[in-house]
């Protein structure tokens, strides 16, 4: 009998054994530290697998993604957005690389607004064209603070969870916004990314996320050979302060017809007001809905890879930036520098300087009433 129980019981645990060390049981999300902040807030970086050969890096400042990897129609993965190796790095040199952007992202006109007969002013951290506005969220804004994180552990679709209260006032924004954020990574290749937020008074509220896409590899190329379609058929024209107008106009017939697609370099050098207010393109483009929730705005192909990706959305906008703004002097992971239109932005939102525009899609969030919205990009190859 002791025999007996003893072949069962090392049996059981060969089994457990076993199933501890495969494929499936592998940890599905695992934390290791990325660094202090100099006020003492200790940072972690998490990663998140799927089976077929996805794999993405989040640190909880910012909720940034660090790396990205996706397979290309070899099954060779490379990381596909822009970044940098340490906080420091993250603290004094990025440019909004891979962040959640908010309170609102985008521009505010001169960094005022008005609610309910009160005037608000932000800080103004931004002056295209020397004209002063307030841009993702001011000095300090939600790609600059530390998220309270907690992995999701879904075998389905893992990732983790992030959370940040902002109190009444931090930034010159009014309410307490309590903010959560979820990112998942699919068995289907999908990134999503899911926003929810509550306020305790009227305020703006505009969530967004910040990647640099290259398709080809980050620092391995321009993204001038993307080929780039946006499901919009108009878009809302900039002033040389990068402020909408107010006007929503079609896209026929100007550069920024993308209904058709077509490479991003075909067109981002001609002789354009627009484009040249932004140094190429840097604008918000209206998207085709025929129903609530989740629509396709954008897809971006990269032929040499074959890497392809879907963006769907409930927003009703997308800022399409192509890098304009990158110089070569900031040095990425892999030690190569990012020169000038190296990485692009397809960032879902409502449309920039929505408080200052009645005819925009309000982005005032009230007391009482949840901000929720969804972005899924999903990766593929042709």
């Amino acid at each position: 009998m002791k025999i007996l129980v003893f072949i069962t019981t090392v049996f059981l645990v060969l089994i457990l054994l076993i199933q501890c060390t495969g494929k499936d049981a592998q940890p599905i999300v695992t934390e290791q530290p990325f660094g202090t902040t100099p006020e003492g807030k200790e940072v972690q970086l998490y990663c998140v697998k799927n089976n077929n050969g996805m794999k993405v890096e989040i640190i909880n400042y910012g909720g940034t993604i660090v790396r990205l990897f996706v397979p290309d129609k070899n099954g060779n993965s490379s990381d596909i957005v822009l970044g940098l190796n340490t906080l420091e790095q993250y603290m004094k040199e990025s440019p909004y690389f891979g962040c959640i952007v908010g309170r609102f992202g985008n521009r505010i006109a001169n960094g005022k607004f008005t609610i309910n007969g009160v005037e608000y002013q932000l800080a103004t951290n931004n002056a295209p064209g020397d004209i002063p506005c307030h841009l993702h969220g001011g000095v300090k804004g939600f790609d600059k603070r530390v998220w309270d994180a907690k992995p999701i552990l879904d075998k389905q679709k893992p990732g983790i969870e992030l959370h940040y209260l902002s109190k009444d006032g931090e930034e010159g924004y009014p309410g307490t916004l309590d903010v959560t954020v979820c990112y998942r990574l699919s068995e289907k290749n999908e990134l999503i990314i899911e926003y929810k937020a509550t306020t305790d008074k009227s305020t703006p509220v505009n969530l967004t996320h910040h990647s640099y896409f290259n398709l080809k590899g980050e620092g391995d190329s321009t993204i001038l050979d993307h080929i780039l379609y946006i499901n919009a058929d108009s878009y809302t024209p900039v002033d040389k302060g990068l402020i909408p107008t107010g006007f929503i106009l079609p896209v026929i017939n100007t550069p920024f017809d993308f209904q058709t697609p077509k490479a991003i370099g075909d067109d981002i050098n001609e002789d354009n007001e627009q484009l040249q207010y932004g140094g190429g393109y840097d604008h918000n483009w209206v998207l085709t809905r025929d129903k609530k929730g989740l629509t396709l705005a954008a897809t971006l192909f990269e032929p040499s890879s074959g890497r392809f990706m879907e963006i769907l959305t409930t927003e009703p906008g997308i800022q399409f930036y192509s890098g304009n703004f990158l110089t070569g002097e900031i040095i990425g992971k892999s030690g190569k520098p990012y020169p000038y239109r190296s990485g692009l932005c397809l960032e879902t939102q409502h449309y920039p300087d929505s408080p200052n525009k009645r005819n925009f899609p309000s982005a005032i969030l009230d007391p009482g009433e949840v901000y929720q919205t969804t972005t899924i990009y999903k990766f593929s190859v042709k």
